[in-house]
């Protein structure tokens, strides 16, 4: 078991998100993460996109804003700020992302209830590990943090590859009208705009960015887990969709990489 904290049930569930890692990495060699364009009936139950999203990332909110609560240095000014930054997050990822989704009129769900359920135990993951250290076990819950080069550097990069991340979303969100959607339409376009003329998944690279950003900002296991979940999931999930957008339109550019803008 890692030791981190000095607290048995944190440096247990540390552990176990290393593990989940790890264990992620391997299954994605094998197999697509079931949602979306790559949804397979195989796997069960599936749930309408927007209540699969809005579901598999609720506990991140709950269990981090009940950890949080707890925490004896939650008054304190770099847990506060970690607060602000996790409810603007999560406003986004799990409330409004999922109600702005443009789904067309009786499509069959597309979000597996399998996803949901594993996704369960990443974000509550997530949550705990994130509230738990800055309330509990950060070095530094001061103002000192704050200017501390690892903070301001990381800050930045954050709110830069999230600010490339809404934009991309929001390219992805319009490609289908909404009198498409109404009429139950089901359209694929080529994105096209911002990030999307370097890289085939904008939206994928800025997240990645950013979940870099907020590791060296909050400087903790669960920062680094987000990001290692991240990674494990979204690289094959990237490579999967830059083959298939070139499959589906022949005249795709040549000159879009799959994921890091200029390299691959």
């Amino acid at each position: 078991m890692l030791t981190l904290s000095g607290d048995p049930t944190y440096d247990l569930l540390a552990t176990l998100a290393l593990a989940i890692v790890v264990i992620t990495t391997v299954a994605a060699l094998f197999m697509q993460t079931p949602y979306g364009r790559f949804a397979d009936s195989k796997w069960g139950v599936s749930l309408d996109s927007r209540l699969g999203w809005f579901l598999m990332e609720l506990p991140a909110s709950i269990t981090f804003l009940v950890t949080f609560s707890f925490g004896p240095h939650r008054f304190e000014p770099y847990p506060l700020v970690l607060l602000f930054v996790w409810c603007c997050h999560y406003a986004n990822r799990g409330f409004l992302m999922p109600l702005f989704m443009r789904v067309p009129k009786g499509q069959k769900g597309s979000f597996s209830l399998m996803v949901v359920t594993i996704g369960w135990v990443v974000t509550s993951l997530h949550g705990y590990l994130n509230a738990r250290w800055a309330t509990t076990f950060h070095a530094d819950t001061s103002v000192g943090w704050l200017t501390d080069p690892r903070f301001v550097v990381g800050a930045i990069t954050y709110y830069v590859a999230m600010g490339f991340n809404l934009h991309a979303d929001h390219v992805l969100r319009t490609l289908r009208t909404k009198d498409e959607i109404a009429r139950g339409e089901r359209h694929y376009r080529m994105p096209r705009g911002g990030l999307f003329e370097y890289v085939t998944n904008a939206s994928y690279f800025a997240e990645l960015v950013a979940w870099s950003g907020f590791a060296l900002m909050t400087w903790s296991p669960g920062g680094l887990f987000i990001l290692g979940i991240s990674l494990a999931n979204l690289v094959p999930r990237a490579i999967a969709t830059h083959r298939w957008y070139r499959e589906k339109f022949p005249d795709y550019p040549t000159q879009r990489k799959i994921l890091v803008p200029f390299v691959w």
